[in-house]
């Protein structure tokens, strides 16, 4: 069985839409939370994964959106989430108020968290890929995580932890869309990389008067 991760699409569209593309043939497609914020197409991104029944959790920014969570967001971050909100129709802001903090998927070898699976503050903590430990892995066999917007992978005796990347802001320093494969029957994880029209998404960035460092951003992939 082959499993597409992807994580922190933040609204944009355009890099969503080309990840999918650009994805290999999976059996099932799960997604680490963060569907909305930053970018232009809140809406347009949930209703993707809804009508693909993509598994999915919810991150930070889909909580302050659904549910008015007070976190500590700087403005660029706040005007994407109120961007969100102003946009998004009752029904889509109900899917992402349902999402649920933790799920397992592909019959429980696909743990989806946000965060980090032990912070009971669901997402205080950012772990980075040189902070994966063999500790933060339960009974499933592969362990994913956002968050961080930073795409890793790391290999233990009881199974794999891995960041698929941002699909919509990359932090890394590549400004190309991240998502990951996973082969459950071969316990490997192959990462990706795609490059998506970022000239586009700072276009509507600007006519949907949102902060332009937004877009400008998505080019240095910070």
């Amino acid at each position: 069985m082959k499993v597409g991760l992807v994580s922190d699409v933040h609204g944009n569209r355009v890099a969503l839409e080309t990840v999918l593309a650009d994805m290999p043939a999976v059996d099932v497609l799960c997604c680490a939370g963060d569907v909305v914020g930053y970018n232009p197409w809140p809406g347009d991104c949930v209703d993707e994964l809804r009508a693909r029944d993509v598994p999915t959790v919810m991150g930070n920014h889909d909580a302050a959106v659904a549910g008015d969570t007070p976190f500590r967001f700087n403005g660029m971050a706040k005007a994407g989430v109120d961007h969100a909100k102003a946009t998004l129709s009752d029904d889509q802001l109900e899917w992402l108020a349902d999402l649920p903090a933790e799920r397992l998927a592909c019959d429980g070898r696909v743990k989806l968290v946000h965060g980090h699976p032990d912070d009971p503050d669901r997402y205080t903590r950012y772990t980075y890929p040189e902070e994966f430990t063999e500790r933060m892995l339960g009974d499933e066999d592969v362990l994913v995580l956002g968050h961080t917007h930073v795409q890793g992978v790391e290999r233990f005796g009881e199974g794999i932890v891995v960041n698929p990347g941002s699909v919509g802001q990359p932090r890394d320093g590549d400004p190309r869309a991240g998502y990951a494969v996973v082969d459950l029957d071969a316990l490997t994880v192959e990462t990706h990389r795609v490059e998506y029209d970022i000239d586009a998404v700072q276009a509507a960035v600007e006519e949907a008067g949102l902060p332009s460092r937004i877009g400008t951003r998505l080019a240095r992939g910070k």
